[in-house]
């Protein structure tokens, strides 16, 4: 990569974010400070050399020079910035001949430094790399020169962080620090192959998940990635704890399964995959204008346009249909909110459409969009207290799960400093999950006692029932 990087919309557009020294002592230094003079310490992408440079500070003043000879490396493309991490070095008492030795201007994605690896020390990589997606790149001319990295044996990877990644494996690297997009553990298609192919070579020791805003220029999440290399190559479970960083602090253990291309936050598509019912209730998401129009009558029936918003609120209409649309409308009473308001008492999850809106049913009049209210059309159609059953299932289970995973199977909408960070539900989640109610395969007396389970509000107990009613897995935890 060529160039320069001087404004906001440079950086944003190069994908390079420069680290806070902060984020280093806090989070890195302790983990590497009582081996500082048992490797070489890289960083391919540095930036100002605030995640190397720092490392001086923990050493004594008369062992400064040799030590910042004999144990550090830093490269970056951009001539400006080796500049100012050259006087940073100076800062910490480094001869400026010395420093433009060891910090060197490189394209370190397509002519990575080989001689480093011939150093008496191992090196130890850490970075923030650049993130720039293929997808961008693809759609800005100006990024058109990046699209050759993509190319040959880095075919089908998606980003320029995720060649980095690559790099360093190819080069055997043992042991490597990124701060990384959080899209690495939990993205699906944007992160599958890099995952796959990386995470065999090498094991997640240790995760910090950042909900919050930690870059300057972007509000990118992040995740600080230590790395070790295996002995072999070897696609099996990893295990791990992370620190997840919001408005709190919380630490939780992570188990990435190689059949899901190890993917953090599975135990709900587990759990659905397992639990799904030989006989499942089908969905059908939206009420069209079309629809509508398709079925006039007499029969009056008032709707939510949720694609017209007014101060007041969505716009209500009136309409005559059929009789036979009429009461499929009015007989399908639920509807699901996929995106979190921003308090407890609105999460995602099922509601009934006369409480919340006090109409019969929630009308798309133009696009439909998937963070609006949407009903749901059920087959075959429920009774009203079944559809209220229903209800209360689905939220007790996805509270269990929300509270388990801390969402992570969810989309995250937007971080702020609120109590939980918002979400948002695939509709592919709602589906899967109304798939694990079992009410068209229950006899009247594991009903009562299935609904007995769930007003007692105990979401265990109700996944031990499913378990038992379904002997096709089991779930994490969950005994026989």
């Amino acid at each position: 990569m060529k160039g320069t990087v001087v404004s906001k919309k440079e950086i944003r557009v190069y994908g390079q974010y420069f680290t806070p020294i902060e984020i280093f002592k806090t989070y890195i230094l302790p983990e590497i400070k009582d081996k500082l003079y048992n490797y070489l310490w890289v960083d391919l992408f540095a930036g100002e050399g605030n995640l190397i440079l720092p490392i001086l500070d923990e050493i004594p003043s008369e062992n400064k020079i040799d030590f910042f000879r004999d144990h550090i490396y830093l490269f970056d493309i951009h001539p400006e910035m080796v500049e100012r991490a050259v006087q940073n070095a100076i800062k910490y008492g480094i001869p400026e001949k010395l420093a433009r030795e060891k910090i060197k201007v490189r394209d370190t994605i397509a002519n990575y430094p080989e001689f480093i690896l011939q150093e008496k020390f191992p090196v130890y990589h850490i970075t923030n790399p650049p993130y720039l997606y293929l997808g961008n790149i693809s759609k800005n001319k100006n990024l058109d020169k990046y699209l050759k990295y993509f190319e040959g044996e880095n075919e089908g990877y998606q980003d320029l962080y995720q060649l980095a990644l690559i790099n360093d494996l190819r080069h055997n690297i043992p042991k490597m620090i990124y701060i990384i997009p959080s899209n690495f553990l939990f993205g699906s298609s944007v992160s599958n192959k890099i995952r796959k192919d990386f995470l065999s070579f090498y094991n997640i020791t240790k995760a910090i998940i950042f909900e919050k805003k930690i870059f300057k220029h972007t509000g990118t999440h992040t995740v600080i990635c230590f790395f070790e290399r295996k002995d072999t190559k070897r696609d099996e479970t990893q295990k791990f704890k992370a620190l997840k960083l919001n408005s709190t602090e919380k630490s939780r253990i992570y188990i990435l399964k190689p059949k899901y291309h190890y993917r953090a936050g599975t135990e709900f598509k587990d759990f659905c995959s397992i639990m799904k019912v030989k006989n499942p209730i089908k969905v059908k998401f939206y009420l069209f204008l079309e629809d509508i129009k398709k079925n006039i009558g007499n029969c009056e029936i008032k709707v939510l346009d949720v694609n017209e918003y007014t101060p007041k609120g969505y716009r209500v209409k009136n309409f005559k249909v059929n009789n036979s649309f009429c009461t499929k409308i009015k007989n399908n009473i639920l509807f699901i909110r996929t995106l979190d308001t921003g308090t407890k008492k609105g999460k995602a999850g099922l509601y009934v459409i006369k409480e919340i809106f006090g109409v019969d049913g929630l009308l798309v009049s133009k696009a439909p969009y998937r963070t609006h209210p949407i009903q749901l059309f059920l087959y075959p159609t429920l009774s009203y207290q079944d559809q209220i059953f229903l209800k209360d299932y689905f939220n007790l289970i996805l509270d269990y799960f929300r509270k388990l995973t801390d969402s992570e199977f969810m989309t995250t909408y937007k971080y702020s400093q609120s109590e939980y960070t918002r979400k948002y539900l695939g509709l592919t989640q709602v589906k899967d999950l109304i798939a694990t109610f079992p009410i068209l395969e229950l006899t009247e007396e594991s009903k009562k006692e299935l609904k007995t389970l769930v007003y007692s509000g105990n979401a265990e107990e109700v996944i031990n029932f499913l378990y038992n009613l379904n002997k096709r897995g089991r779930y994490y935890g969950i005994k026989e």
